[in-house]
C-alpha cells in the first residue's frame, strides 16, 4: 500500500494517463487533494469529497456521500450492498474518460456537501445486561449510580465483555477487574485511548 501520494502514482503508474486526468478534473473543480486511506482524497473545507482509487484492471472514483448524485448516467455502485450506506463507486475499465460527465458529478457532489447532505452515522448503543453485572448493580448503589453515568456506547462494552465470557467463572473474575474501572467513570477502552 503506498504511504504518501507520489508512491500512489508511482505503483500505480500502468493507469498514469487516466489518472492524471482525474487528478486534473478534480483539481479544476476547486478541491484540495490529501491522502487518506493510502488514496488520493480530493476534500472541501476539510469533508471528504471524492477519492481516486487504482487497481489491476479498472481506476475509479469513491463519492463519499454518493448516494445523494442523481447519478443520471447511471454509473455509481454500492460496493458493498447493505454495508456501504452513503459511498457510491465509479469504475473506468476504458482508457477514455468523459471530463465533462466527471465533471458534472464532482461538481453535484460539491453542491450537495455545500448544502449539509449527509449520511450521519448510527451506532447501536442496545445491549442486555448480563446476569453477573445485574448482581453488581442491584448490590451496590455506588456501581448503578457510576454505571448509569457512562455512555451508552461505554454501558454496552462492558455488558458485551462480561456476557462474551463463556464460563461463569470467567465471568466473575472479568467482572472483578471492570468495577473498578465502573467507579472511576472509565470505559472499558479507555486505557488505549
Amino acid at each position: 500500500m503506498p504511504k504518501n501520494i507520489e508512491e500512489f502514482w508511482e505503483v500505480n503508474a500502468h493507469h498514469t494517463k487516466q489518472l492524471d486526468i482525474l487528478r486534473n478534473t478534480l483539481l479544476h473543480c476547486g478541491l484540495i487533494e490529501t491522502f487518506k486511506w493510502s488514496f488520493p482524497t480530493y476534500t472541501l473545507k476539510n469533508k471528504n469529497i471524492v477519492s481516486i482509487g487504482s487497481f489491476k484492471e479498472h481506476y475509479a472514483l469513491w463519492f463519499f456521500q454518493g448516494v445523494f448524485l442523481s447519478d443520471h448516467a447511471k454509473i455509481l455502485t454500492n460496493v458493498q450492498e447493505g454495508k456501504t450506506k452513503a459511498m457510491r463507486h465509479w469504475k473506468f475499465t476504458t482508457e477514455e474518460i468523459d471530463t465533462d460527465l466527471v465533471k458534472m458529478y464532482v461538481l453535484e457532489a460539491i453542491d450537495n456537501q455545500k448544502k449539509g447532505l449527509e449520511v450521519k452515522r448510527q451506532r447501536d448503543t442496545s445491549y442486555t445486561i448480563p446476569p453477573e453485572l445485574l448482581g453488581q448493580l442491584s448490590q451496590n448503589t455506588s456501581v448503578v449510580e457510576a454505571f448509569y453515568n457512562l455512555t451508552k456506547g461505554k454501558q454496552k462494552e462492558y455488558a458485551n465483555y462480561i456476557a462474551d465470557a463463556k464460563q461463569e467463572k470467567t465471568r466473575l473474575k472479568l467482572m472483578d477487574k471492570i468495577i473498578p474501572m465502573i467507579l472511576a467513570g472509565k470505559g472499558l477502552n479507555d486505557r488505549y485511548n
